[in-house]
């Protein structure tokens, strides 16, 4: 196993680590900041590889969130979107083996303006009264399609997810349950489609093992985060990484 660790370059091995970090915090306090990982990894190696690396070390740090906000979730709100999850699911899966064979620049820069194009409407949703906000199956069919969409392509659906939970105008521990279960659920359906298109490796997966310790600091640093955060804080700390992750996708 250590010899796929040896084989990584010093940046590459630094990138891995503190992407690993990152996810663990992602799962436990800030959903948001989930595509930041997302960024270095496909700066860091190949866009395939960084895609797989990445879903193995997320399916490890849902558990955590799982097992930390297991009777937070709110259940109505996650099984209506699942059904639509999955067939974005499905189309992701379409555009990346016959429209687009690589999801690179070109896919990162589509997904950051949706996700730009979203926070607008979501800035739109937090200036309506609550009885005015969306929350219809419409509303829960269009971001749960985006979202499957979006997390089979390049594992970056959590900026949706953030935009559609916020509006929904959850308590922090409810919003990371959502978010813990819903992930959990999406992402471990991906792990055997991921390993069908060749983005999940027997050496990625070794990898992924690797960071373990990392996904758990990382999970218990978020955790104390979480308590130290104001819900206004918290909701502003996940609208600015959005944006500014939006941004690096785009450029």
């Amino acid at each position: 196993m250590f010899d796929v660790i040896s084989a990584l370059e010093p940046v590459q091995l630094t990138v891995l680590i503190i992407g690993a970090i990152l996810i663990g915090i992602n799962k436990t306090a800030i959903p948001g900041l989930g595509v930041l990982p997302v960024v270095m990894l496909t700066m860091t190696f190949e866009t395939r590889m960084s895609t797989g690396l990445q879903l193995g070390m997320l399916a490890m740090a849902d558990i955590i969130a799982v097992v930390y906000y297991r009777r937070n979730a709110d259940w109505k709100i996650v099984l209506r979107l699942l059904p639509w999850a999955l067939v974005g699911l499905g189309i992701g899966s379409l555009l990346l083996n016959f429209v687009i064979p690589e999801s690179g620049s070109v896919m990162r820069r589509v997904i950051g303006g949706i996700v730009l194009a979203l926070m607008v409407v979501s800035f739109i949703h937090k200036r309506l009264k609550p009885d005015q906000i969306p929350s219809g199956r419409g509303f829960a069919a269009f971001f749960g399609i985006l979202m499957g969409t979006t997390t089979q392509l390049a594992n970056a659906a959590g900026p949706i997810s953030s935009i559609y939970l916020l509006a929904m105008r959850l308590p922090k521990e409810k919003y990371l349950g959502c978010c813990a279960w819903y992930f959990l659920i999406l992402n471990w359906i991906k792990l055997p489609i991921f390993v069908a298109e060749g983005r999940i490796t027997w050496s990625s997966f070794q990898l992924d093992l690797c960071m373990i310790p990392f996904i758990i600091a990382g999970g218990a640093l978020g955790i104390f985060l979480l308590r130290k955060l104001p819900q206004k804080i918290f909701e502003v700390i996940i609208q600015t990484l959005v944006v500014v992750a939006a941004l690096r996708l785009l450029w």
